[in-house]
């Protein structure tokens, strides 16, 4: 009777044990799947740049200058951007926009401006290349803060001076006819070429 009542006891530990393995895999299961519908479910973020001659789309290249991507995008989604003009355009080099003084009528102060900090340069070895997209500055290395330009022609000896931090992967075509403004002594179209950016993930 022992021995009996010792077996039927054995057998019910080992029934617990067996249950409880499968409770294990049943509640650990779902949770393994719901992370890695999490880990697939981010979507890359692109900044679309609007203007009257149609738009441009950038991507980012976070790994390589991740503290000016995050900016951008900051700066973006404040709403800093629009109305801003491309206020230097030079034919066979580059647009350059995103001051807030561009905003106003006083083309003198074009060019000056800024969100009112700066960031500390991340010159990386992507090339200043057709369609770059890279952050104005002045002599200081660190201390751009909002202004960008693009690049319409390869430029390397920029390469290691500027942060590159986007590419124009659609409507360069856009920038070609921004470049080709009238403007004045100062590299300032003659007539406003507002801008206005959105970030999303399906440009």
């Amino acid at each position: 009777m022992k021995r009996g009542k010792m077996n039927l006891l054995i057998a019910a530990v080992i029934l617990i044990i067996v249950v409880a393995g499968s409770s294990v895999v049943l509640l650990t299961q779902p949770n393994s799947e719901v992370a890695e519908k999490e880990v697939t479910s981010v979507e890359e973020e692109y900044a679309v740049i609007e203007t009257k001659y149609g738009k441009m789309v950038m991507k980012f290249f976070s790994e390589n200058a991740p503290g000016h991507v995050q900016n951008f995008k900051n700066l973006t989604k404040q709403g800093f951007y629009d109305e801003t003009t491309f206020h230097r355009v030079i034919p066979g080099f580059m647009i350059q926009g995103g001051d807030p003084n561009s905003k106003d009528d006083d083309r003198a102060n074009d060019g000056i401006g800024g969100p009112g900090y700066s960031i500390s340069a991340e010159f990386n070895d992507i090339s200043h290349k057709r369609g770059i997209v890279s952050m104005a500055r002045s002599q200081d290395p660190n201390s751009a803060g909002s202004q960008f330009f693009i690049v319409v022609k390869s430029y390397p000896s920029l390469d290691h001076q500027y942060t590159v931090f986007g590419e124009i992967i659609e409507g360069m075509d856009v920038a070609d006819k921004i470049v080709a403004e009238p403007r004045d002594a100062l590299d300032n179209p003659l007539t406003k070429v507002e801008m206005k950016i959105i970030i999303t993930t399906t440009p």
